[in-house]
């Protein structure tokens, strides 16, 4: 793919006068520079929609991404936790270090939106057969970030400081099981051992949002989540004769009504929201036979540690207690995906006037507690970290009613990918030069 900018016209956009070069001077702004890469950002990231991958199966797209990143003349690190990419751009002046993460895979969903570069990607997922789709995307935070990167690279010598571009796997998972997710799997391969950022930053599209705001709060933003496993084992016997056994399927609908009861009564959800969900129930092969086990998996989102741990045990408890008063077992297990994004406090208070200047005070809003959850955690908990939303949703479409990140139907208004490039350049920018 020929690049659509010359690094030389972008440096001279970019590039800070002599006044500027001053550690008290304002950082550069971020708007020319982020109009001049748009084309290629737009250009990437369709690309990226039409050939969707899997966690930890982005093969074709760490390839793209490593031939622009070489383009930039940059040294990219391949092959971190599966298909993870990085590299690191060192400016020309001393200065902080920051990294800046995007995601890269796609979800086991099959695209409805009739796209002229709609994916028709098909794959196997835990044993299915399925669609492939870029429907919470991915896409656009691969394009923003190679915008970024493109833009910072060509004023690498009035730069001042270090960047780590992160291209991470398998947020959303990965394909079996057990196995660790994106984040913290590069993290314990070293991604921080040798480059220890002063501060870390992430973005997502998010439908919630109208094209053109940017949504931000200090502290829990998103939720933490654990995925939890509910096995209830009985007695089989003749659906005719229920006394002769122990029906699991009646002990194990008993505790997750329980569970609904123990969120709305014994956990203060006035103070921090607590969702405990259940998405399947398996049990039994004939209409007539009570089977010796169920099972029920689900996920449970919370903003608190404690909270989260509190409510675990009283989920076990609940589950035991009514699989004890029935004469059956129950045993519960939960593996967490991701801890809870917490914004670091003083890093949101020195970002927002930059989010600001990016966007305009009036479409930086105050986001409230959502919760979905995001890998970007494990970074954020081991440096300083922010997390911001970049509305995708075009104009005279209700938010409220548009197809939320997920959906077969999640369409994003290529508009938010200049929001999203001008904000987290304004963001880097910022940061590297008023220093650490």
């Amino acid at each position: 793919m020929r690049p659509l900018i010359l690094p030389a016209l972008l440096a001279a956009l970019l590039a800070p006068s002599a006044s500027a070069q001053t550690p008290d001077a304002p950082s550069p702004d971020a708007t020319t520079a982020a109009k001049a890469v748009q084309p290629q950002v737009v250009a990437w990231r369709r690309d990226l929609h039409q050939h969707p991958e899997l966690g930890n199966q982005e093969v074709r797209t760490a390839k793209v991404i490593a031939e622009q990143l070489r383009k930039l003349g940059l040294q990219p690190r391949t092959g971190i936790a599966h298909t993870g990419v990085v590299a690191v751009l060192k400016g020309g002046r001393p200065g902080p270090r920051i990294a800046i993460r995007a995601d890269m895979d796609a979800l086991p969903v099959t695209e409805q939106t009739g796209l002229p570069f709609a994916s028709k990607v098909t794959s196997q997922y835990r044993g299915q057969a399925v669609g492939v789709m870029h429907a919470c995307g991915h896409d656009a935070h691969v394009a923003i970030l190679l915008g970024v990167a493109t833009a910072l690279a060509a004023q690498k010598q009035e730069l001042p400081g270090e960047v780590m571009f992160v291209f991470q796997p398998a947020e959303e998972g990965p394909p079996n099981p057990g196995e660790t997710f994106g984040a913290k799997l590069m993290l314990d391969e070293g991604v921080f051992r040798d480059f220890k950022p002063d501060a870390v930053f992430g973005l997502h599209v998010w439908a919630g949002l109208p094209v053109g705001q940017v949504g931000v709060r200090s502290g829990p933003m998103l939720a933490a989540a654990d995925e939890w496993s509910l096995t209830v084992n009985g007695k089989q016997t003749h659906g005719s004769r229920p006394w002769d056994g122990v029906d699991p399927i009646t002990v194990a609908a008993q505790i997750l009504l329980g569970t609904q009861s123990l969120i709305a009564r014994q956990v203060n959800i006035a103070a921090t929201p607590v969702v405990l969900t259940a998405g399947q129930f398996n049990a039994g092969v004939r209409f007539n036979i009570i089977p010796d086990e169920a099972k029920v998996v689900g996920t449970l989102r919370t903003f608190d540690a404690k909270v989260r741990e509190d409510v675990i045990t009283r989920f076990r408890r609940t589950a035991e207690d009514f699989a004890h008063a029935s004469g059956a077992t129950a045993k519960l297990e939960v593996a967490s995906n991701a801890p809870a994004t917490i914004n670091d406090a003083a890093l949101t208070t020195r970002v927002r006037p930059s989010l600001q200047r990016a966007v305009g005070a009036d479409n930086v809003v105050e986001m409230p507690m959502v919760t979905v959850a995001e890998d970007f955690a494990q970074f954020a908990n081991t440096v300083p970290g922010l997390y911001f939303f970049v509305g995708s949703t075009s104009a005279g479409i209700d938010p409220a009613r548009a197809p939320i990140n997920h959906s077969p139907q999640f369409l994003l208004d290529e508009q938010s990918l200049d929001v999203g490039t001008r904000a987290m350049l304004q963001v880097a920018l910022d940061y590297l030069h008023g220093g650490g």
